[in-house]
C-alpha cells in the first residue's frame, strides 16, 4: 500500500487553507459569521434555509410529504444557500445555526419564533409539530429513532469520509479510500439486513427514519452520489435497492428532490420554492425558455 504524499504531523497544528481540496475556499478552523448579510423571508410560517445535498433533501422531502397528507400548516418558501460561495457564514444564518450547516429552519407560526438546526432535529421537529411520520405506539417510535440516529451517526463516515477521499480529496489516498469504503459497505450491509426483515426501517410504516436515510443511502443504492455505484458494488444490496427505488417513486420525493438542487438536469432544479405551482413554473429548464 502507497499514498501520494508521505505527511508527518508537526507539534502543532496550523491553518493552509490551500490544502484543503475541492471546498478549501469555505473550509476554516473557527466558527462564527466572515460578513453580514439578512436572510430573506417570504410570506409562508416555514422559512427553510437550505441546499440539495443529502442533508437538504430530507427536510425538503418531510415539508412535501406533510403537504401531500393536506397538512395546511407546512407550506413553506425554501431559500437557497450556496455553500460554495459561503453563504452559510453570512450573519443572519449563523444566528440561525451556529454551526453554519445546512439545513436550517425557521418557525413563525407561533407567538416565538422557533429556529431549528441539524437535519435530524428538523424531521423530528416537523413530525412531532404535525404528528406525522412517527409512530405514535412507544416501541416503535423508539425503533424510529434508533435508525434516525443511526443515520446522523453514520452518514459522516459515508460523507466525509468516504466521499471525501474518494471524490473530492486532492489526491488519492489508498488507505482512506479502503477504510471508509469497508465501513460504507458495513453499513450498506446494516441496512440491507434490516431491510429484509421489514418494508421500512422502523417496520411497516413509512416515516421520518426512511426520510432521514434515503437521500444518504438511497442514493448511493440509485447511483446518486460520487460516482461510486460500481466501485461499492452497491446491486448487491437488493433489499436496500428495493427499498431505495420504491422511496424515489413517491411523488413527494421526486418533488422535495428539486427543491434547493444547483446541480444536474435543469428539470430538476428548483432554486427556490415559494408554492406549489413553482414545481411547474419555476424549474430552471422553465426559466432558460422565458429568457
Amino acid at each position: 500500500m502507497s499514498d501520494s504524499n508521505t505527511y508527518i504531523p508537526p507539534q502543532v497544528w496550523t491553518f493552509d487553507q490551500q490544502n484543503g481540496g475541492k471546498f478549501a475556499n469555505i473550509n476554516r478552523p473557527t466558527a462564527g459569521p466572515t460578513h453580514d448579510q439578512e436572510l430573506p423571508r417570504g410570506q409562508h410560517p416555514l422559512q427553510l434555509y437550505s441546499l440539495a445535498t443529502p442533508n437538504g433533501v430530507k427536510v425538503a422531502v418531510m415539508l412535501e410529504e406533510l403537504l401531500a397528507l393536506g397538512v395546511d400548516g407546512a407550506e413553506y418558501d425554501a431559500w437557497l444557500i450556496r455553500i460554495n460561495q459561503g453563504d452559510q457564514f453570512g450573519s443572519g444564518f449563523v444566528g440561525v445555526n451556529p454551526n453554519s450547516k445546512i439545513p436550517a429552519l425557521l418557525d413563525y407560526s407561533g407567538a416565538e419564533v422557533i429556529r431549528v438546526f441539524e437535519s435530524g432535529s428538523i424531521l423530528l421537529y416537523l413530525a412531532e409539530k404535525f404528528d406525522a411520520f412517527l409512530p405514535k405506539h412507544f416501541a416503535q417510535r423508539t425503533e424510529c429513532l434508533n435508525w434516525l440516529f443511526w443515520q446522523m451517526g453514520s452518514a459522516p463516515y459515508l460523507g466525509g469520509g468516504f466521499g471525501h477521499f474518494y471524490a473530492y480529496a486532492p489526491f488519492k489516498s489508498e488507505y482512506a479510500i479502503n477504510r471508509f469504503s469497508m465501513e460504507a459497505k458495513r453499513q450498506m450491509d446494516v441496512l440491507d439486513r434490516r431491510l429484509a426483515e421489514v418494508p421500512y426501517l422502523a417496520g411497516d410504516a413509512y416515516s421520518i427514519a426512511d426520510i432521514a436515510v434515503w437521500p444518504w443511502y438511497g442514493g448511493l443504492a440509485l447511483g446518486q452520489l460520487y460516482g461510486a455505484a460500481e466501485f461499492l458494488q452497491v446491486d448487491q444490496y437488493k433489499n436496500v435497492q428495493r427499498w431505495a427505488q420504491e422511496i424515489a417513486k413517491r411523488p413527494a420525493v421526486v418533488r422535495g428532490r428539486k427543491v434547493n438542487r444547483v446541480t444536474g438536469p435543469l428539470q430538476d432544479q428548483l432554486h427556490e420554492r415559494h408554492s406549489a405551482s413553482d414545481f411547474a413554473t419555476q424549474t430552471q429548464d422553465k426559466l432558460a425558455k422565458s429568457d
